[in-house]
């Protein structure tokens, strides 16, 4: 006997709270669905409301508002496919304790929802918290559909042995599940291996659909796919785009085989944290009500790199770039900034600091009397392009873009009301070294789906020693280890959690390694005040490293016994 399912995956963008918009823009994947005649229509995790709600899930009038237009969701399947929804959902004391908040999986058909499971295993670490606002389901038996047993693990459900072989145990014979899983350079990876870990474990394909587009820190980036019984794909969906794709399931002789789906080459590499940066900066906009964005351009690689990132998600169009000099901005950055804005074909302006700088020192100079200069001069410069900047953002409505890197922000190399003034920060999770490797990428490749130039930067832009340019002859390394040493540092701090110790097993001096594990924890207070920035990497700063602002824990080298 054969059995045949057309199962439509629709990996969709939504806004977070918009839940007349993501409805409306289920309503029309639906219609695909029903148009090519698919069996299941299956959309990602809390996709009414979006993903992470955080803690709107706190608000009872937004569970409310989703369970009521959820119900009525439900009646489009009158005449159509059923629908695999994932949802907040209240038990109401038959299908969970009632009144407790779970995150729900309803499989609606016919017209109205015929079943509700609820997610088992809660993520509580990283970028999620959902121990903070949903409950705790029951492990969730199978769905029957015509006649096939399906398991609807909810997106966590399958990193963990319980929930899939529980479904198995039940006689599952599909496994369908709703996902919210953010970018981070290794998910294709760690995907892959949990999923063929569930198949291993139970014997049953995996229909994996995952949600696309920009949520504050976090990226999502689809790639959905669907492995077979062996562990082998047979369907994957483009990476960071919405898409759509029907797979159809025969089963003969007592097993699932995928026949008729959309197979297509998922981003990695340089590609895809770029595609990330331009994803999380593009819809941050965009769901926020803006449309065009301004930055202080300083000749700089961080800034010019912060201003291909807009270009190619924003157009040029959209970008606006404002040198702002000092007398310690050389002939070069000059040259440089013009140069790249005029490579990447946006508004470019000149607005000079020294009358305000010097307005500013007159000002102090009673104060400041017979006290030598130091960084508070510096900073001040630093300062007075952010009220500039914050000016224009104010009377135009364009959205300020800060431009520090993971490096800077991890030592505190970056001014606190100065160039740290924003509402977003493209390259907030990129290490001095990788914004070097990435822009050189950029300059020799140009993907189709970009919006700026080929070769957008100056060669010099890219070889020049880095400088803040806030006193004569600086550079970067005046104060700092060479950047190949301290992102080498910094990794280990920070990304591996490893003892300074380890650190200087690797090579480091025991004084470099704990200089820097000292300006890594005195800039907590700083950090704690910057604006959001997409995550690439598996510990960003802000979701994913929580440290406290008040701190005097160090470790520290170990004494050997000579010592």
């Amino acid at each position: 006997m054969t059995t045949t399912l057309k199962i439509a995956s629709a990996q969709l963008n939504p806004i977070v709270g918009d839940l007349v918009a993501n409805l409306a823009k289920a309503r029309d994947f639906y219609a695909r669905a029903l148009s090519v005649g698919a069996d299941i229509f299956v959309l990602p995790e809390t996709y009414i409301i979006g993903y992470p709600p955080e803690d709107l899930l706190l608000k009872p009038s937004a569970i409310r508002a989703c369970m009521a237009q959820v119900k009525a969701f439900a009646k489009c399947t009158q005449n159509g496919p059923a629908i695999v929804f994932s949802t907040p959902w209240y038990g109401d004391g038959t299908d969970g304790v009632e009144g407790h908040l779970y995150s729900a999986v309803l499989f609606m058909q016919a017209g109205k929802i015929t079943d509700i499971r609820f997610k088992h295993d809660l993520p509580n670490y990283g970028v999620f918290d959902e121990k903070r606002v949903f409950n705790a389901g029951p492990l969730p038996e199978p769905i029957v559909f015509k006649g096939v047993k399906i398991g609807l693990p909810i997106c966590e459900d399958i990193w963990h042995d319980g929930v899939c072989e529980y479904l198995a145990q039940k006689g599952a014979e599909l496994l369908i599940t709703p996902n919210g899983s953010p970018w981070r350079r290794n998910a294709h990876w760690q995907r892959e291996t949990v999923a063929r870990q569930r198949i291993k474990n139970t014997g049953l394909p995996i229909i994996y659909v995952n949600q696309v587009g920009g949520q504050d820190e976090l990226a999502f980036d689809g790639s959905s796919f669907s492995l077979d019984a062996e562990g082998e794909y047979v369907q994957t969906l483009p990476t960071f785009e919405e898409a759509f794709d029907v797979a159809e399931w025969v089963k003969k002789d007592g097993h699932w085989v995928c026949h008729s789906a959309t197979m297509v080459e998922q981003l990695k590499g340089p590609e895809a944290d770029w595609r990330a940066m331009a994803t999380g900066l593009g819809d941050y906009i965009h769901k926020n009500g803006f449309k065009q964005v301004v930055l202080g351009m300083s000749g700089g690689i961080d800034s010019a790199m912060a201003a291909c990132v807009s270009v190619d998600a924003l157009g040029p169009e959209n970008v606006w770039c404002v040198m702002l000099p000092s007398k310690y901005t050389s002939d070069d950055s000059l040259e440089d900034a013009k140069a790249c804005a005029g490579a990447l074909g946006c508004t470019y302006d000149i607005i000079p600091i020294a009358d305000a700088v010097g307005a500013f020192s007159g000002m102090l100079a009673p104060k400041f009397e017979g006290l030598q200069a130091d960084t508070t001069e510096e900073n001040l410069q630093s300062r007075i392009r952010a009220v500039t900047l914050m000016a224009l953002s104010n009377k135009f409505g364009h959205m300020l873009i800060t431009t520090g890197n993971k490096s800077e922000m991890a030592v505190g190399y970056a001014t606190l009301y100065g160039d740290m003034c924003g509402g977003y920060n493209p390259l907030k999770d990129l290490y001095k070294t990788e914004v070097f490797a990435l822009m050189k990428w950029r300059n020799a490749n140009k993907p189709d789906w970009v919006k700026g130039a080929d070769h957008p930067i100056p060669e010099r832009i890219i070889t020049k020693p880095p400088s803040a340019e806030l006193r004569e002859d600086q550079t970067d390394q005046d104060s700092l280890p060479p950047y190949e040493i301290l992102d080498d540092i910094l990794r280990g701090l920070v990304d591996a959690e490893i003892s300074v110790d380890d650190l200087v097993k690797r090579g480091h001096t025991p004084e470099t390694v704990q200089r820097i594990q000292h300006l890594l924890y005195i800039n907590e207070y700083k950090r704690n005040q910057a604006p959001p920035g997409v995550k690439l990497g598996n510990q960003a700063f802000g979701r994913d490293r929580r440290y406290p602002l008040t701190n005097r824990y160090r470790d520290q080298v170990s004494q050997t016994e000579e010592e």
